[in-house]
């Protein structure tokens, strides 16, 4: 645990006004079980938020805790209650949103979306991953750039390696006669096809955006479908 992330877990305890438990001669016991009030949460959540849009809006770097208390309607010495520094609003954010991350990317590779047609399949993977960076602009902002907080990035690369291993395991079962090397160069090639086709479709809006997802469609279906197409529909239960 970082030392930003400890003392705002501190700053937040006070905040909530629990007891801090003590022996009978007055020195510090185990720590009582704490609750959070459900105004505390509901403030942690709208300092968030704001840090979120003041980060996508001036960038990491550029950022203050001024900036964000007033985005969040609230005086600095409110946001200073819950979190001590923007470094640790930022870690909270960047926890929340890998964790969100998980569950997304976790239930886009389930297995009934494997099995599909190649076209249907990229639908059901890339759909919930592309709607979900486009929701979260705040989690590109907070998963690149040098000023970053280190458990941030580490975090993130870890989730990176993870995603790999999953879309290797996927391309696996359909070429299960590939060296282990040539399996992982196609997974790498199509991960990178992809974060490069996301850069492209968070920086359009609307129709625009629309367009960008199905060139980044196209592009994955024409690099995979020699690959792999033939073997999704030989292992397509409602294959003709």
């Amino acid at each position: 645990m970082s030392e930003a992330k400890a003392t705002k877990g501190a700053a937040a305890d006070g905040a909530d006004g629990g007891p801090t438990a003590r022996t009978a001669d007055g020195a510090p016991g185990p720590a009582r079980p704490r609750r959070r009030q459900a105004r505390g949460e509901a403030r942690i959540a709208q300092l968030l938020r704001a840090a979120a849009d003041v980060f996508c809006t001036s960038g990491y770097t550029a950022s203050s805790t001024n900036a964000i208390a007033r985005e969040a309607g609230v005086s600095p010495g409110t946001l200073y209650q819950f979190f001590p520094n923007k470094e640790a609003i930022a870690v909270e954010l960047g926890d929340q949103l890998l964790n969100r991350w998980r569950d997304t990317y976790g239930a886009a590779f389930s297995q009934s979306h494997i099995e599909l047609p190649l076209d249907r399949m990229l639908d059901a993977i890339l759909d919930p991953l592309i709607a979900f960076n486009c929701e979260n602009p705040a989690f590109s902002v907070l998963m690149h750039g040098s000023e970053i907080p280190g458990r941030i990035t580490e975090e993130h690369d870890t989730l990176h390696a993870t995603m790999l291993t999953r879309v290797e395991s996927a391309l696996a079962c359909y070429l299960p006669d590939a060296p282990a090397e040539q399996v992982h160069r196609i997974a790498d090639m199509a991960f990178i096809i992809f974060k490069a086709g996301l850069d492209l479709v968070m920086a359009h809006e609307g129709e625009e955006r629309e367009a960008y997802i199905q060139e980044l469609k196209t592009v994955m279906f024409r690099y995979l479908d020699p690959l792999v197409g033939d073997a999704v529909l030989q292992r397509t239960p409602d294959a003709p």
